[in-house]
C-alpha cells in the first residue's frame, strides 16, 4: 500500500503540490479560527437560571421558586443534575448537562422547560438565563477612578452602567460586562407616616399613585385641517419635582393632596451588598468582562482594549480614567514566552550533550530533531511553536493546531527520506520568519524535498560511530 502510494506520487508531483498547496491554505484557514488561551477550560456543561422575588426569605424562595424549577428539570434531555441554592430575594439552579452538549442546545432545552413553568410561579418573580460563558470566563476587569475629585461615585457607577458597559458588550466575542461598585441613583420616598394617618391615606394607595404616574399612555388620530394628530400622554418621571407633584387625592375643599405632602422625595443611593476597592485608595465603580465559551479569549480580549483606547477613554468626562485590574492576555503571552523558552532550553541542552560526546555537529541535529519531534504529532507540534514565536499578531498563532497530525505525518516522511540536517537549516529561517512567510519556507521545504523524499533508497550498510 505504502509503495503503490509512494509510485503515485512520484509519477503524479503536480498533484502532490496541490495537495500540499491545499494543506497550506487549510493551515491558514485554521490559523485564523483557532481559539487561543493558557487556561483549559475543564468546566461542565452547564446553564444558570437566576430567579429574582424581592422581598422574599430564603425559605419561601426554596419552597416556591427553586423547588419547582429543579424538578421540573430533572426530566430535561441529557441532563446529569440539577442543583439549586436559595438566598434572600434570589434563587440559582445549576443545571449539569452531560460532557460533549452543545451549550446552546442545552440553553434552548432550558427555555422550553422554563416556559412550561410560567404559571407554576408565583407572580413578582423574574427568571433569566446566565450568560453563555464557563467558569473560566473572567477575562478582563476594570475600575473607573477620578482622582481629581470632579465625579463621585454615583456619577462613575452611572457612566458605567450606561456608557461603558455598552461599548464593551458589542465586541464580538464578549459574553456579559457585570458592573459592581460605586452607587446605583434611584429615586427616594420617604413616607412620613403621620402625614398620612393625618390625610387617612394609606400606603398601598401612595406605591399605586407613584407607579401609575411613571408611564406614557397612548391615543387615538384627531384627524384637523386635513392632517391627522396623534394623542399620547407623556408621563414619565424626569425629576423629583415630577415625583412630588403626584396627586394622592384630594381634601374636602377639593385641594389635591400631592406626594410631597407626605413624604420627602430625594436621589439616593440603593443599598449595597459589597463594594469594589483599587489598592487600597478607596471605592472605586469597576465591571468584569465575561468571555463567551468557545472563542479565542486572547483575540477578544485584544479587541476589547483597542475599544477601550479608540471609543471609551476619548469619551469619558475630563478627569475620569478607566484603569486595568485584571488582563488574561498578559498570562496568555507569558505562558507561551515560557514554552518557548524552556523547549529552546532542552534543545541546547540536548544538542550540547550530543556535541561534547560525539564531537559531531550533524549528530547534534538529529538528537535536537529527534529529541523535540520523534513522532508525526511532536513534529506537528514542533511547527506549531514555530509559528507561536513568530506570528506576529494573535490570529497567526496556533497555525497547526488543525492539520497538525497530517502535516507533521508529511514531515516524519520527508525527513526520514532525505535528512535531519536539510530540515534543520529550512526550521532555522523557519523561526526567523513570520505568518505567512514562515507557511511559505515549510511548503518550499516539502515541495523542492519531495523527489528526494519519493526517490528509492539505498541499501543500508552496517557501520560503527
Amino acid at each position: 500500500m505504502i509503495d503503490r502510494l509512494i509510485q503515485f506520487s512520484a509519477r503524479n508531483a503536480f498533484l502532490v503540490v496541490l495537495l500540499i498547496l491545499a494543506i497550506v491554505g487549510s493551515g491558514y484557514w485554521a490559523l485564523r479560527k483557532t481559539p487561543i488561551d493558557a487556561i483549559p477550560d475543564l468546566s461542565d456543561v452547564q446553564v444558570i437560571i437566576m430567579t429574582d422575588w424581592e422581598g422574599r426569605s430564603p425559605t419561601l424562595v426554596e419552597d416556591q421558586v427553586t423547588y419547582p424549577i429543579v424538578t421540573s428539570l430533572l426530566s430535561a434531555p441529557k441532563v446529569k443534575v440539577v442543583r439549586g441554592f436559595s438566598y434572600f430575594d434570589v434563587s440559582f439552579v445549576y443545571v449539569i448537562f452531560e460532557d460533549g452538549t452543545d451549550p446552546y442546545w442545552a440553553r434552548t432545552r432550558v427555555l422550553e422547560y422554563l416556559s412550561g413553568l410560567q404559571g407554576r410561579l408565583p407572580d413578582g418573580v423574574k427568571t433569566q438565563l446566565g450568560p453563555d460563558a464557563s467558569g473560566v470566563g473572567w477575562g478582563f476587569s476594570y475600575a473607573l477612578v477620578d482622582k481629581t475629585g470632579k465625579h463621585d461615585l454615583a456619577q462613575l457607577r452611572t457612566l458605567n452602567d450606561w456608557y461603558v458597559q455598552y461599548w464593551l458588550r458589542g465586541v464580538p466575542g464578549v459574553a456579559e460586562v457585570a458592573p459592581y461598585g460605586g452607587f446605583v441613583k434611584q429615586y427616594q420616598i420617604e413616607i412620613d407616616p403621620n402625614a398620612l394617618a393625618a390625610f387617612n391615606i394609606p400606603l398601598d394607595m401612595v406605591v399605586m399613585a407613584v407607579r401609575k404616574s411613571n408611564n406614557d399612555v397612548g391615543g387615538r388620530v384627531v384627524e384637523w385641517s386635513g392632517r391627522e394628530y396623534m394623542v399620547r400622554g407623556q408621563g414619565y418621571v424626569k425629576d423629583i419635582a415630577d415625583l412630588e407633584q403626584v396627586s394622592l387625592g384630594a381634601r374636602p375643599d377639593g385641594t389635591p393632596i400631592l406626594v410631597r405632602d407626605v413624604a420627602r422625595v430625594h436621589i439616593g443611593p440603593e443599598i449595597r451588598r459589597g463594594v469594589a476597592d483599587l489598592n487600597g485608595e478607596g471605592d472605586v465603580a469597576a465591571g468584569i468582562v465575561v468571555i463567551r465559551q468557545g472563542v479565542d479569549t486572547h483575540g477578544v480580549i485584544q479587541r476589547v482594549k483597542r475599544v477601550i483606547a479608540d471609543k471609551v477613554q476619548p469619551a469619558l468626562p475630563e478627569g475620569v480614567q478607566l484603569v486595568t485590574t485584571y488582563d488574561r492576555s498578559d498570562l496568555i503571552e507569558r505562558a507561551i514566552d515560557t514554552l518557548n523558552d524552556k523547549l529552546l532550553e532542552e534543545i541546547a541542552i540536548v544538542s550540547l550533550v550530543c556535541v561534547v560526546f560525539l564531537w559531531h555537529l550533524r549528530s547534534a541535529f538529529v538528537a535536537i530533531l529527534g529529541y523535540a519531534n520523534p513522532t508525526p504529532d511532536q513534529y506537528g507540534e514542533f511547527i506549531q511553536q514555530q509559528f507561536i514565536q513568530s506570528a506576529k499578531t494573535p490570529e497567526e498563532r496556533f497555525v497547526a493546531s488543525l492539520f497538525t497530525p497530517l502535516l507533521g505525518w508529511g514531515i516524519h516522511t520527508f525527513t526520514e527520506r532525505t535528512n535531519y540536517y536539510v530540515f534543520s537549516v529550512y526550521a532555522t529561517h523557519l523561526n526567523a520568519a513570520g505568518g505567512l512567510k514562515a507557511i511559505g519556507i515549510l511548503g518550499t521545504f516539502i515541495v523542492v524535498e519531495t523527489p528526494q523524499a519519493f526517490s528509492p533508497r539505498p541499501p543500508a550498510h552496517a557501520h560503527s560511530v
